[in-house]
């Protein structure tokens, strides 16, 4: 597969890029005269694809549940259960499979080639994207039960150890940061969640941070100083899932840059280079050898350089490749993809612009929904009026 005129973002540079099988072979300004599908664009951007570093994929069904700023995820989950009981009962009884599926899904329809899955592994039979689940698992201090000989187990010493960790405003939320770091015995790969309230000499002792912006606003009202956390550790981007933030990572990327925490390209960073970095993933850039995990967008009019990126919405997205297979396209593309079996890919809308994605996802839709008919779902199955 030959990709022609398309700007790798952050620069204004037309490159042409050969994809053999599942891997980038070739990356060059001038143009590849053979190849068995050739698709040219005009006005677009190439990156890697997004490495969601923190979801929970079986929870991305419900909305965003909360009515006021919490001191830390403790006070939350008490909220949580107390005041929502029915509507987390209704989200619920769909099978987790179904709601996991849909989780996939939103992942995909905005760019995202990998998420790591936080929570039980799922196992899922699925190849549409990269579910990353090799690591150990914590929920949090408060919640995990045990989580001090979970952390220590002799039998997952070499997996790095994930966990939610300072997701609050206060003392009890500063204090369990160094609780964590006091019980990690074996000095063990830790990779914080939220670290709403992490200090500079706390970041010193963990491997990665992984930045949910929105989410901590929507619960907090506050995030992690990452402009102070980045001089010590790694930083990731996450979601989190809709419980506390918006479906579309582009809507989350958007707040995080307006912090100005960090620069433009450390916040593009975040979602390729230093995720692949520490999940010892083979993407995460655009380079001979790497895997062919590639996001194609339209450039909104006017806009360059990371503007163009950060510029991005969902309906722009007009080719997403995991691993040399397209897993998605936009309809403008279908007259270049004739060697495309498009029988094997269903229609959907995103804001009125059509795209074929692998599998029934209008099925799924509707299993979930009888499930429970008021689930709401960004994308439409019938073409809009």
């Amino acid at each position: 597969m030959i990709l022609n005129n398309v700007k790798i973002a952050g620069t204004d540079q037309p490159v042409n890029i050969r994809i053999d099988k599942n891997m980038i072979a070739q990356v060059s300004p001038l143009a590849f005269t053979t190849g068995p599908t050739q698709l040219t664009f005009d006005n677009a951007i190439i990156f890697p694809g997004l490495i969601n570093s923190h979801d929970h994929l079986d929870f991305n069904l419900f909305p965003q549940l909360g009515n006021r700023i919490y001191s830390n995820y403790t006070e939350w989950g008490k909220h949580l259960h107390e005041t929502y009981k029915s509507e987390i009962a209704a989200i619920l009884k769909i099978p987790l499979l179904l709601r996991a599926q849909w989780g996939i899904y939103k992942n995909l329809l905005c760019g995202v080639t990998t998420v790591v899955n936080h929570g039980k592994r799922l196992g899922l039979d699925n190849d549409l994207i990269t579910v990353f689940e090799a690591c150990q698992n914590l929920h949090s201090v408060h919640f995990e039960k045990q989580w001090r000989l979970k952390l220590n187990s002799p039998f997952k010493l070499n997996l790095p150890a994930v966990i939610h960790i300072g997701e609050g405003i206060d003392d009890f939320s500063f204090r369990e940061i160094d609780e964590l770091t006091r019980w990690n015995l074996f000095n063990k790969k830790l990779i914080g969640i939220h670290a709403v309230i992490m200090c500079e000499r706390q970041a010193k002792k963990f491997k990665a941070i992984i930045w949910c912006p929105q989410s901590n606003y929507f619960l907090l009202n506050k995030t992690a100083p990452m402009n102070i956390l980045k001089k010590n550790t790694t930083v990731l981007f996450g979601t989190d899932s809709t419980l506390t933030g918006n479906w579309d990572i582009w809507q989350h990327l958007k707040l995080a840059r307006e912090t100005k925490m960090l620069d433009d390209k450390s916040l593009y960073y975040t979602l390729n280079h230093n995720a692949a970095t520490i999940w010892q993933l083979n993407c995460g850039a655009i380079a001979p050898g790497k895997d062919a995990d590639l996001v194609v967008a339209k450039t909104q009019h006017g806009k360059t350089g990371f503007d163009a990126f950060f510029g991005i919405e969902p309906a722009d997205l007009l080719l997403v490749i995991h691993k040399g297979n397209i897993r998605m396209f936009d309809e403008t593309l279908l007259s270049q993809l004739k060697a495309c079996k498009v029988d094997d890919f269903s229609k959907i809308y995103i804001n009125g612009a059509c795209k074929y994605v692998p599998g029934d996802l209008p099925g799924l839709i509707e299993s979930i929904k009888q499930y429970n008919p008021a689930v709401h779902f960004p994308v439409s199955t019938g073409k809009p009026d």
